[in-house]
């Protein structure tokens, strides 16, 4: 089922690829296989990689930023863009076995991925250079990730140029022709471009993090880049530092069949096998959605806002069921409802009057019992008129 129609190569070309997905496939299992499984990536993927970007945006909205998760949110940011964009290009080939997206798909599609995989390679690069603590100065990173982009756009670009379509027979396919006028140039290039966009990123960075892992296990002291800026956590700088490992060893490993597979056509050797192809195309978009699962279960600061938000949001919908059921249902007619509100008022004037203080209690008289002793305040009742003449004091002699 995986193998390939054979195709003759044109005379004037130095090579012959499919662009966007191997395409004129033999047997119809991967029409219904490679689209399902490469779905089943994308959705993944895409879930994990927003969690991880909310999450990333909920600790800058409270001041927990620091550089390398301005990074890794941007490498997540490519990783999504993949997912999205390039992966269901090649869902549809498989099951069409055919070109049916047309030609500006067809000339952008591997220029697009080739850039979003270099970008990633070279931000892992620049995590090396970043602070764990703080974010200190954005500024940089915005001109680093300028850089990193334009650099990516312009090593792809014989992606674009030497794409097009092609009839064959009754079907349609995209594929990449080099004329044999550039081969000399372009077998240069191709020998430059992997070496400059993924070896050497690569062990450049997977050499920096296994040395600062050992320093910071060691509880050396901190790179000159923290002591002017946050207190230095030895302990949490080698969690950060494990994770940026892992993340740039999956990467490495990952891509490394994409990267052989297309040097190996393009210097001109004999073409790979169609299953190793379509492997090492797989294994691209899976290392997309393995990243995500990397930060989530490795990083304490994804870890911990993955949690908060998971609690939030069900904290969140148990206050709607309690509010909802708590609120007060208004039975009986309209006298009822009277008579408890004017209860409810009474109730509220009693404490009210009750928490009034002694002094104001003594000094505060009610108008008809001031009344009343007004009247009778300086009475004088004479002896002769007593009312109870027994109990007033006899005097003794």
């Amino acid at each position: 089922s995986l193998q390939e129609m054979d195709i003759d190569r044109p005379a004037n070309v130095s090579f012959f690829d499919f662009v966007g997905g191997v395409q004129l496939l033999r047997g119809d299992d991967t029409r219904t296989v490679m689209p399902v499984i490469l779905i089943g990536i994308c959705v993944s993927g895409a879930v994990g990689n927003l969690l991880v970007l909310l999450i990333f945006l909920r600790d800058f909205r409270l001041g927990h930023g620091s550089e390398v998760k301005a990074l890794l949110a941007s490498l997540c940011s490519t990783d999504l863009l993949i997912l999205l964009l390039c992966a269901p290009v090649r869902a549809i080939t498989y099951y069409k076995h055919t070109w049916t997206l047309g030609s500006f798909i067809c000339s952008t599609t591997d220029w697009f991925q080739h850039s979003c995989v270099v970008a990633k390679t070279l931000i892992l690069a620049v995590t090396t250079r970043a602070k764990h603590t703080s974010l200190c100065s954005p500024k940089w990173i915005h001109a680093a990730l300028a850089c990193i982009w334009i650099i990516s756009m312009m090593f792809p670009i014989p992606q674009m140029l030497f794409a097009s379509l092609v009839q064959h027979g009754q079907d349609t396919i995209c594929v990449s022709e080099m004329p044999v006028c550039a081969s000399d140039f372009m077998l240069v290039f191709y020998k430059i471009y992997p070496t400059a966009c993924f070896v050497v990123p690569i062990i450049f960075t997977l050499a920096y993090y296994t040395k600062a892992l050992h320093a910071a296990v060691n509880h050396a002291p901190c790179s000159p880049q923290h002591q002017n800026h946050a207190p230095c956590n030895p302990q949490h700088q080698s969690k950060v530092i494990l994770v940026l490992l892992c993340v740039s060893g999956a990467l490495g490993l990952m891509l490394l069949p994409e990267w052989g597979t297309f040097t190996w056509i393009r210097l001109g050797y004999n073409k790979p096998p169609v299953g190793l192809i379509i492997f090492a195309q797989v294994l691209l978009y899976a290392c997309s959605s393995l990243c995500p699962v990397i930060l989530m279960t490795m990083y304490d600061d994804v870890r911990q806002g993955l949690i908060s938000i998971w609690l939030s949001a069900t904290c969140r919908g148990s206050k709607q069921q309690t509010t909802s059921n708590k609120c007060p249902k208004t039975e009986g007619n309209g006298a009822e409802v009277g008579a408890k509100a004017v209860a409810i008022a009474n109730a509220n004037t009693v404490s009210v009057a009750n928490e009034v203080s002694p002094q104001e209690k003594e000094e505060k008289t009610f108008p008809d019992v001031e009344h009343f002793w007004t009247g009778r305040r300086n009475t004088h009742v004479e002896e002769a008129q007593d009312p109870v003449p027994w109990e007033r004091e006899e005097k003794m002699p």
